[in-house]
């Protein structure tokens, strides 16, 4: 098949499962409905780290979780959630929310869209970490 026909062909294809992705919702971001959902989350990431406390986002994308080893946070990551702790992370506000630098290179920046009534107090139940 010549080259001409076959990338108009694998573009077209990609878009169309792109489309048929959005239109069938699976392109939604996760929501933790509830604690319940964001201790789930934490747990499946630190199964031995209990959260004894879970402060979830307005918009239901992320959640702050306290344990007795110290904070951690619960974040959409595209249709699925992932979980880090907070130690030794630096917290920055932003104009949509947080941002926080970790000392892990899988994941060392999280930008978190809070409201500016959530950004300005996180970052104190966070204090352990800084």
């Amino acid at each position: 098949m010549p080259l001409s026909v076959l990338l108009p062909l694998v573009g077209v294809g990609i878009i169309g499962i792109a489309v048929m992705l959005h239109v069938l919702g699976l392109s939604r971001a996760a929501q933790l409905p509830d604690e319940v959902a964001a201790k789930a989350a934490w747990l499946r990431e630190f199964p031995d780290a209990t959260p004894t406390r879970v402060i979830l986002s307005h918009d239901h994308h992320a959640a702050l979780i306290e344990t007795d080893d110290g904070p951690g946070v619960v974040w959409a990551m595209g249709a699925d959630t992932t979980a880090r702790a907070l130690s030794g992370a630096r917290i920055r506000r932003t104009a949509k929310g947080l941002r926080i630098d970790l000392p892990d290179f899988t994941a060392p920046h999280i930008h978190l869209r809070l409201d500016p009534d959530e950004a300005a107090h996180w970052p104190t139940y966070m204090k352990d970490s800084a």
